[in-house]
């Protein structure tokens, strides 16, 4: 079984659900306090033992780029005013992963944009994490999922339990459990039509480990929901194979894709800085005297 140490990054969307901010900002930029989003899917990455990361993007995502660049004058400037702490955090944003970039000139759905990614992974298992999803725990997502790949040697996917009416709006899981957090995956659907044509109310949130041969599923998977390449359709035949590992994990999701959970995202993280985190929860008491 070869180690997993890559990492697939799709951040192609349009962010349509976030506009008007998401003209202008890509989605993944969106702030969590004083990081972008997508610094808080890449740090997972490495902390789960990552050390290649692919990136998906299209036109008009370069921010993300220059955010794990150099800056240098930027970083002169630092220096030469005394700075050495920003400048020191600034450096490792540029090395904290080999981090690489691939266009999706068509944003066909997320099945399409995974298979941007095969010349990447070769022959190798990799994480898919997906770009509007910051999960925020002590043990990373991406390496429970790491560790349930080697105890079974299956493609796994990172599942939680959703409320009965939003599971059309996620996919469903048929799943059987297998002992501790993990459970069998034998079947799945993208949005299914009513709640009453759920597998159950487990869905595929945020994070999946593959392993190269889906991209061959990939090239033959038709149009599904929405007219887009979805991945689950080329996962269920994993599914409906030798099964999949779905991981209960651990940690808070937080859907950057919607403006809700933006907002979540920065009180609950803020509340837990320790620049900000004592004013914020004063301020926040204050304010709910009002409400």
């Amino acid at each position: 079984m070869k180690q997993v140490r890559k990492a697939v990054i799709p951040a192609a969307g349009l962010g349509t659900r976030v506009l008007p901010a998401t003209k202008s900002i890509p989605k993944e930029m969106l702030p969590i306090v004083d990081k972008p989003a997508i610094h808080y899917i890449v740090e997972e990455a490495v902390r789960s033992g990552i050390t290649d990361i692919l990136i998906i993007t299209n036109r008009g995502k370069t921010p993300i780029e220059d955010y794990f660049d150099h800056s240098v004058e930027l970083e002169e400037r630092l220096l030469a005013s005394g700075k050495r702490e920003l400048y020191d955090e600034l450096q490792k944003l540029c090395t904290m992963a080999n981090i690489q970039y691939v266009r999706q000139k068509e944003t066909k759905g997320l099945g399409h944009a995974v298979s941007c990614a095969k010349s990447f992974v070769g022959d190798e298992p990799f994480v898919v994490m997906y770009g509007d999803d910051v999960i925020v725990g002590e043990e990373p997502v991406a390496k429970q999922l790491i560790d349930a790949y080697y105890a079974y040697g299956l493609p796994c996917c990172g599942i939680k339990e959703v409320p009965r009416e939003d599971v059309v709006k996620y996919s469903s899981l048929k799943v059987s459990p297998l002992g501790g957090r993990n459970y069998k995956v034998t079947d799945m659907i993208e949005k299914p039509a009513t709640p009453e044509d759920a597998f159950s109310f487990f869905s595929i949130l945020g994070r999946v480990l593959l392993t190269p041969d889906v991209f061959e599923i990939l090239e033959r998977t038709a149009p599904g929901a929405g007219g887009e390449i979805q991945l689950t359709d080329a996962m269920a035949e994993f599914a409906r194979g030798a099964g999949m590992t779905g991981v209960d994990f651990t940690g808070k999701r937080y859907d950057m894709g919607n403006k809700l959970g933006v907002l979540q995202a920065s009180i609950e993280v803020g509340l837990a800085h320790p620049e900000i985190g004592d004013g914020l929860r004063a301020y926040l008491k204050e304010l709910a005297q009002t409400l």
